[in-house]
């Protein structure tokens, strides 16, 4: 009968430690399988926010700049971070997803080259000049002027302004829409590399409410050019 008890002691005593490991796999499965899910849900969460940048999408974008809103969309030469240029709110947001110095002037987005005449003057220069560089990978350094309907406090300090017309849809389709002119800077952190794909800036993708993909930009860094009309 000893024997029998001391038997059946040990099987019961290894039945324990055999639930107990098995407790411990399953539960280091289950907290394994639950960091996985979190991370594929922060994944497919910021998947989510991306859009290809298709007329399809512009009114979105639009109604997204009307809020506020920062969003990053391709151009003829870099990805950038856009936003109302009448929205301080919105300008202070590309400061801060940046860490870019308030001190450092941003230029504005227009559809058209009729459009700058709002924003900036253009009297002094030679008649077509503009239409010859734009739309193109061209920032035009005006000077502002009375008329400027862009608020005092962008650039505070400076008389003059860079304006672009890219030779991109998507982006003038949305400056069109916002019926204002877009604030557009690199979509990078300041000192960093610019961005030529969406990937480039992944770590900035959660402070955008919406990334547009333009797949990978053939122009490259580096190419787009600036003129300033004291030069003319």
């Amino acid at each position: 009968m000893c024997l029998l008890e001391g038997v059946r002691r040990l099987q019961s005593v290894n039945a324990f430690r055999t639930r107990r490991d098995i407790g411990g796999v399953c539960a280091r499965r289950m907290a394994w399988n639950s960091e996985k899910c979190n991370g594929a849900t922060v994944e497919n969460a910021k998947l989510g926010m991306v859009r290809p940048a298709t007329e399809d999408y512009a009114e979105e974008a639009i109604e997204a700049v009307r809020a506020g809103k920062v969003i990053a969309v391709p151009t003829d030469t870099l990805y950038g971070f856009a936003c109302d240029a009448c929205s301080m709110e919105a300008v202070n947001r590309i400061y801060e997803i940046k860490g870019r110095k308030y001190t450092s002037p941003l230029a504005i987005c227009v559809a058209d080259v009729e459009d700058i005449q709002r924003f900036a003057t253009t009297d002094d220069l030679p008649h077509g000049l503009l239409d010859s560089l734009l739309p193109g990978p061209v920032t035009v350094v005006l000077k502002r002027g009375e008329s400027s309907i862009l608020e005092k406090s962008l650039n505070p300090g400076l008389d003059s302004i860079g304006v672009r017309v890219p030779d991109c849809n998507f982006i003038r389709v949305i400056a069109r829409g916002s019926r204002s002119a877009l604030a557009l800077t690199s979509a990078n952190l300041s000192g960093q590399p610019s961005s030529v794909d969406i990937k480039d800036f992944e770590n900035l993708w959660e402070h955008c409410a919406y990334i547009y993909n333009g797949g990978v930009l053939p122009s490259g860094r580096g190419d787009q050019k600036s003129l300033s009309s004291t030069r003319f």
